[in-house]
């Protein structure tokens, strides 16, 4: 049975741990007195209510700016039972002007926590650098880990036997965003992204590299209504492509496409919708494994309703609906996220 190189995962252990220390010394080191700086705290906290606690993080993190690409999400680690979970979010921001304009360096911290399958409890970081170029153009830099997320017990390959096994899946991304104001009302943003899922031991012939690219506007059509709309390609090789033996590649083709909108009821309330649809070509070539000529398509709506109570406290509550079907199942996975919460900025 071959094995995970360990020494290459520690190496990758240590350049995280590294990149870590570098950008929160960053946020934390003192700069030059004429550098103009402040600081900023942003707490989130959301109780859901889920129909599918297998799907739930899937579905949380499909969005434009989450991880969208989600791994492979096999008919077993579905229809799981609903639960109730919450969502603590914690941002903490330094704002600084040197030479060549604003810079904001942040600390993003989120969590997830169920109430009956603390088993799927699992949180996440991201590292971000928000730089501006001119008065009209900036780059976005961010690093996100989500380290040791269960998906669920699924079948193994790697003993020949497909015994049901713990699933987990630890995901690195960086990714970078160039940003330009065409107008004060119309923005193009593209994006580019590079990341790496290493598994468990049992499930390591689906370890991926991929990358991403794809383009993003943002046009506010109307003093109280934004319009948005976003395309990424994005290509995943997995190592099971090279293992026959197992029978399991789940490299692909990824075609993601969003479109939302922003508006602004009152000046207080606030609607906000999303529709975003994924189109996953299975691009597997082994005989025998079921993606060798299969597709997956995923359709996914949300609609919050976000009320500032004050300048810098709100409330929020909404809804998340999605439909996964893979090509060679005879049936798809649905899965609903009811939830309400409350965010604060100091």
């Amino acid at each position: 049975m071959p094995q995970r190189n360990s020494n290459s995962d520690a190496a990758w252990l240590r350049q995280v741990v590294r990149l870590f220390v570098v950008l929160t010394s960053l946020c934390l080191e003192p700069w030059p007195a004429s550098a103009k700086e402040d600081w900023s705290l942003e707490g989130r906290g959301t109780l859901f209510y889920t129909t599918d606690v297998g799907l739930f993080s899937a579905t949380r993190r499909l969005s434009l700016d989450g991880d969208p690409t989600q791994p492979a999400i096999d008919s077993k680690l579905t229809n799981k039972g609903s639960d109730m979970v919450f969502e603590p979010l914690l941002t903490v921001t330094r704002s600084l002007t040197n030479g060549l304009g604003r810079l904001d360096l942040n600390v993003q911290g989120q969590g997830f926590i169920f109430t009956d399958n603390p088993q799927f409890n699992h949180g996440t970081m991201r590292l971000i650098a928000i730089q501006d170029l001119s008065p009209n153009t900036r780059v976005h830099a961010r690093f996100y880990y989500a380290p040791s997320q269960f998906l669920g017990d699924n079948e193994e390959r790697l003993s020949g036997q497909k015994l049901l096994t713990a699933e987990n899946v630890t995901s690195y991304i960086w990714a970078t965003r160039l940003i330009h104001d065409v107008t004060p009302d119309l923005s193009v943003r593209l994006l580019g992204r590079y990341g790496m899922r290493r598994y468990n031991e049992a499930f390591s012939e689906r370890n991926t590299d991929f990358w991403t690219i794809g383009p993003h506007v943002d046009w506010r059509v109307a003093h109280n209504l934004k319009l948005g709309l976003s395309y990424h390609y994005e290509r995943g090789l997995a190592e099971g492509r090279n293992q026959p033996q197992f029978v399991d590649d789940t490299s692909y083709i990824n075609h993601y496409l969003t479109a939302d909108a922003d508006v602004e009821l009152t000046d207080r309330l606030s609607l906000l919708t999303a529709f975003h649809y994924e189109y996953n070509i299975w691009t597997s070539g082994l005989a025998g494994d079921e993606r060798n000529g299969a597709h997956e398509t995923i359709y996914q709506g949300e609609v919050i309703l976000a009320y500032h109570l004050t300048d810098s406290v709100q409330g929020f509550g909404g809804v998340q609906h999605s439909i996964r079907k893979e090509s060679f199942d005879s049936s798809s996975a649905k899965e609903t996220n009811l939830g309400i919460g409350l965010s604060a900025g100091f």
